[in-house]
């Protein structure tokens, strides 16, 4: 069943990588499925497979999508592109991402065959301390009063990062990157019915006065799907990024607004000019390893893209290759590798500038194997954490970790590929608005309470200085001559590692085409509790799957929005196709040169 993705490796082996490859474009019926839809596979809800040989976009956004196709057809890079989608994104899901929130990008460069990991997390202020959540009584509040106040947003990060990889990988100039959310932002865009869904809602963030003032119509009435939504003071922030650099969000009049911004209302921010103007994001080589005839690339912690690694490594000591999407075993076997990662990942997982997190530990191939014997066939009691080389001694975490993320993927036409997953937290992140956009409330990824009962503190506790932990945990996909093969993502809170876990064993595992893979019923398994899609299961499977202590409830989490492509062989011949894959549970569209 995994001939397909076996066969794409003789071809970009044969064609140097996509770059190498035909130029001209395949009929989609030229590149067939691995294997049929499965039957518990939802419907596409219009979301369908793409092809092209020369390059792609898959965002959650039709207009983002463009954006990034018209910085590629430019002769832009897929980095360029990026800051194009992102500046798009923000505008028109700004209940996900944008210019005030943080990302994790992974960079495929098809020059060097380099993947480079960059860290665009949000940073505490430097005032902050590990009171930063508890109330007079020195206990924690309550999550939504943490939210709605400016002590949960941190230094945004997205833009940064974003420069930092287009002054290294850029192809066109930086001030052609906003014309698209410029235009769209002046002359405005239609609301999208998920956009709608929002503005409508009944979510704290979406009830404050900067919420209310946007997304209120002079009749008094809020804007619904359809209608056109004007941004004036979005178009002013984007040209002013556009002729002044990242510097424009971080010194000068718009980060003075966003400390003033923060400091209103109880619990004010510690956040100070300064905390903005020495914001540095980071890169590395990205967390790589060898999983069956493959390279896995994550980003490095404070992401959680270690934990992704280790539950495919676990896998691999499983027969799930030889099952489908139709086995409730396969299923199973999914359910408790999340459970082992969760559990790992939960006690140790944070920012590795203030804590160690052990990493090479939780990937060392005997610890790896022991925590694998602890997926069955059948659920057993919920696993405590192991206890990997390294790992220092932390409490238990208590984080919570809500929606409010996206994913995309570019693959640009001399192969350089970014697969970047972008947030402001929460739904509208703070409900807080600066220059157009959004605030996050990122720092509430982090665990309120500072040390358990014991005096321990968490790997995730709050500090100065320090970055939330995070469930973004971008992919990228190498061939055995080190070629890029695939690249996957999507959002989804904590939830966001077993969707991206289900990607991959659908395309690896099982054979599926990108959109099928992206397509199938999500199961989030943690500790004693087994959410997903009941419905999507259907009564059959999840009946199966209950019969073995796999007791599926409808999900409480966010829901995925992943974005995928893949190298394929060109059935019709004359090299690779680019295949990609965009969720049916979100608005999102593959969509290829």
């Amino acid at each position: 069943m995994r001939l397909p993705v076996l066969a794409a490796l003789a071809v970009l082996t044969a064609c140097g990588g996509i770059a190498g490859c035909a130029t001209t474009a395949a009929a989609p019926d030229a590149v067939k499925p691995a294997v049929s839809a499965p039957k518990t596979a939802p419907r596409t809800s219009g979301a369908t497979a793409a092809y092209s040989p020369r390059g792609m976009v898959a965002s959650a956004n039709p207009l983002a999508t463009e954006a990034g196709l018209r910085v590629l057809r430019e002769g832009g890079s897929a980095i360029d592109a990026a800051v194009a989608v992102q500046a798009v994104l923000g505008l028109v899901e700004p209940q996900s991402s944008g210019l005030g929130g943080g990302s994790f990008m992974v960079f495929y460069d098809a020059g060097t065959g380099k993947v480079t990991a960059y860290d665009g997390r949000e940073t505490a202020p430097a005032g902050a301390t590990p009171a930063l959540f508890l109330g007079e009584d020195g206990k924690p509040v309550s999550f939504i009063s943490a939210v709605l106040s400016g002590r949960s947003t941190g230094v945004p990060g997205a833009v940064a990062m974003l420069a930092q990889a287009q002054k290294e990988h850029g192809s066109i100039g930086w001030d052609r990157l906003f014309l698209d959310a410029e235009q769209l932002a002046d002359q405005g865009f239609v609301v999208s019915p998920r956009l709608a869904s929002m503005i409508n809602g009944r979510s704290p963030q979406g009830q404050t006065a900067d919420a209310a003032a946007y997304f209120t119509k002079p009749d008094g009435r809020r804007y619904q799907a359809g209608e056109t939504l004007k941004n004036p003071a979005y178009a002013a922030t984007v040209r002013r990024l556009a002729a002044e650099g990242p510097s424009a969000l971080y010194e000068g009049p718009l980060a003075q607004a966003i400390v003033a911004k923060l400091h209103e209302g109880e619990r004010p921010s510690a956040m100070t000019l300064a905390d903005l103007k020495t914001y540095k994001p980071r890169s590395a080589d990205a967390l790589c390893r060898p999983w069956k005839v493959y390279t896995v690339c994550v980003p490095n912690p404070s992401s959680s893209g270690v934990s992704l690694l280790q539950a495919l490594l676990m896998l691999e000591h499983t027969d799930i290759a030889k099952r489908n999407a139709q086995d409730p075993i396969a299923w199973t076997q999914i359910a408790e590798a999340e459970r082992v990662m969760y559990a790992d990942r939960d006690r140790y997982v944070g920012d590795p500038g203030k804590v160690t997190v052990p990493v090479e530990g939780l990937l060392e191939p005997a610890y790896v194997k022991a925590r694998a014997k602890l997926i069955g066939e059948t659920a057993g009691p919920a696993p405590s954490f192991g206890l990997p080389k390294g790992a220092p001694k932390v409490g238990p975490d208590s984080t919570i970790e809500p929606g409010g993320t996206t994913h995309f993927v570019i693959v640009d036409a001399a192969g350089n590929v970014v697969s970047m997953t972008t947030t402001v937290e929460s739904i509208f992140g703070s409900g807080r608005m600066v220059g157009g956009f959004f605030l996050n409330n990122q720092l509430t990824d982090f665990n309120f309470a500072p040390t358990d009962k014991d005096g321990l503190p968490g790997a995730n506790a709050v500090a100065g200085g320090k970055r939330p932990r995070s469930s973004m945990s971008p992919v990228v996909v190498l061939d055995g001559k080190g070629k890029f093969l695939a690249a996957v993502g999507s959002p989804g809170g904590s939830a966001i590692l077993s969707y991206n876990l289900k990607a991959m064993v659908g395309v690896f595992d099982w054979g599926l085409s990108m959109q099928e893979a992206v397509a199938l019923p999500n199961l989030v398994a943690r500790g004693d509790t087994f959410s997903g899609e009941v419905g999507r299961f259907g009564p059959e499977l999840t009946a199966a799957l209950q019969a073995r202590g796999v007791m599926v409830k409808e999900g409480q989490n966010e829901n995925s929005g992943l974005h995928g492509v893949i190298v394929r062989p060109n059935k019709a011949g004359g090299g690779g196709v680019l295949e990609g894959g965009a969720d049916p549970r979100r608005e999102g569209v593959a969509k290829g040169l």
